[in-house]
């Protein structure tokens, strides 16, 4: 049976942190991914995983934290018992505008997980939708950065896949030797749920998990992540993805 993890950003307006690993324990999680947020201790992080029988297998690091501050990344990645580090984002300022800017960030993210990689971790970089979406000249910045970086992998956020307006499932037939690992979301139908900006609980929304699934399975994806981006109710969207998760 597939181990699923949990996003602890999807819980950031619910404290205590403690409170949700329990939660997140009952329900049949055996593993969750770090965010910069509950980064602050730890030990007593570890500590707290160890008390709900919980595991940190992966975690998101900001590019600067990962570019400058590698000891310290180290540190928590170690003390927390992660697998795999990804990084997860970069603002709109920051974001190339060409072609040759996108090959570039990828070379650059790549060389950013070079002390990682070396320490034994696997590193790769989480999309959103802005990395989707084609560039003037038809290119797109996703596939430009994971072919200038070869030994980048790929943390598939499938559901900012399709707000790219791009196929899930090409993309895993494409670049499904990359992925690492994939974020478990779903989009609610158009013009509901916009007090929870259009996210849906998984299995409840529009995105085709079965098909999305079934194209995972012929990955080497072994870290499924649960993650929502902002619920209203963090134990309904929990308790509800876990259940239609497990039927894909």
């Amino acid at each position: 049976m597939t181990s699923f993890s949990y996003q602890l950003y999807s819980s950031r307006e619910f404290p205590p942190i403690e409170d949700t690993l329990a939660m997140l324990k009952g329900m049949g999680y055996e593993e969750v991914e770090g965010y910069g947020g509950v980064y602050s201790d730890p030990a007593a992080m570890k500590a707290a995983l160890d008390r709900n029988g919980l595991k940190m297998t992966s975690g998101h690091f900001g590019l600067d934290m990962l570019e400058n501050e590698p000891d310290k990344v180290l540190n928590i990645a170690r003390t927390t018992g992660m697998k795999a580090i990804f990084c997860p984002h970069i603002g709109p300022d920051q974001r190339p505008t060409n072609a040759a800017g996108w090959s570039e960030f990828g070379r650059r993210v790549e060389k950013a997980g070079e002390p990682y990689v070396k320490a034994g971790f696997t590193f790769g970089w989480h999309n959103h939708d802005f990395e989707l979406r084609p560039l003037a000249d038809g290119s797109v910045p996703l596939a430009l950065m994971l072919d200038a970086a070869p030994s980048l992998a790929w943390e598939g956020d499938i559901a900012w896949v399709v707000r790219g307006g791009a196929d899930p499932v090409d993309w895993i037939k494409r670049y499904g030797d990359r992925l690492a690992a994939i974020h478990v979301k779903d989009i609610a139908p158009h013009g509901e749920k916009k007090d929870e900006d259009g996210w849906d609980d998984v299995g409840h929304g529009t995105m085709p998990w079965n098909a999305i699934w079934a194209a995972v399975k012929n990955t080497p994806a072994s870290i499924f992540v649960m993650e929502h981006d902002k619920p209203n109710d963090h134990e309904r969207f929990a308790r509800r993805s876990i259940e239609a998760a497990k039927k894909f």
